[in-house]
């Protein structure tokens, strides 16, 4: 059985923020508040998540 990646919309939906605030809070210079950099933060530690370089280019 495969595993399933974790994605920015199943980080969006655990911290209940957008799934756009979350490519923000990943992308370098982009800006998010601090109440939601840390729910971002918290949520994508919980479930492992890793941005996927190769998606951005």
């Amino acid at each position: 059985m495969a595993v399933k990646s974790v994605t920015s919309v199943d980080v969006a939906r655990h911290a209940g923020v957008s799934q756009s605030a979350v490519s923000r809070y990943f992308t370098p210079g982009a800006s998010v508040s601090a109440k939601m950099a840390e729910k971002i933060r918290v949520a994508a530690e919980e479930l492992g998540y890793r941005p996927n370089v190769l998606a951005r280019s």
